[in-house]
Formats: C-alpha cells, structure tokens, sequence
C-alpha cells in the first residue's frame, strides 16, 4: 500500500517560507494525482493545492494563491509546496494525499479530498505573527 510521507513543517515567523515534501517509498508519485491539505485546531479539513498525475495542471485555493506553488520533481519522487509570505492563518497541519486511478496524461487536479486514496501523517506548520 502507498505510504506517503511530509516533511519540511517548522515554525517560522509571519511572512517567512517553507517548503513542504511529500514523499513515497517502493510507489512511482506520477502514478497518482497528489494534492494537499490543511487542517488548523477546531477547524475542517481543507483543500490547498492540487497536481495532475500529468503534472500540467495545478490548482491552488484562493487563500493561498500566489503564495503557494506545487510542483513535482520526477526524478525524486517527490511533490513540494512551497509556501512564500506565511501568515498566522496559515498554521495547521499539512497533509499531502494521493489520487489512484488517474490515467497517465490525465490532467485533472482534484479538490475534494473523498477522491484521494492515500493520505500521508501530516507535518505540523506553525506561523508566529
């Protein structure tokens, strides 16, 4: 079975960057539509940002639009989000979650997160203002 694996979550002060990694061990990523979430304390879990299992699409939420970037890196089995002016709303744990099923040159870029499959432990971003 797939497991993914985040990392890259810190503390970091307002306005300052990161960038989160979602990884998988013995699973090809391109084999899947990747996306990621968030979820803060009291709150739903929500969609941020979203790639094609084709790599051509990305969507991101409105929120976070322009600050945010998903990208895959192919030949590292990985899929970033780099994460640009940080903001206090922004802290949450972040999760990263695989779409099965996709065919190859797909270019759907899913937002809900009933269609994922595979959902990694999260890492924890915390935002200071």
């Amino acid at each position: 079975q797939l497991q993914l694996v985040e990392s890259g979550g810190g503390l970091v002060q307002h306005g300052g960057s990161l960038r989160l990694s979602c990884t998988a061990s013995r699973f090809t990523l391109t084999n899947y539509g990747i996306g990621w979430f968030r979820q803060a304390p009291g709150k739903e879990r929500e969609w941020v940002s979203c790639i094609s299992r084709s790599g051509r699409t990305t969507n991101s939420a409105d929120s976070v639009n322009v600050r945010f970037t998903i990208s895959r890196d192919n030949a590292k089995n990985t899929v970033y989000l780099q994460m640009n002016s940080l903001k206090p709303e922004d802290t949450a744990v972040y999760f990263c979650a695989a779409a099965a099923g996709l065919s190859p040159l797909s270019n759907t870029c899913l937002r809900r997160d009933d269609l994922y499959n595979y959902w990694g432990q999260g890492t924890q971003v915390t935002v200071s203002s």
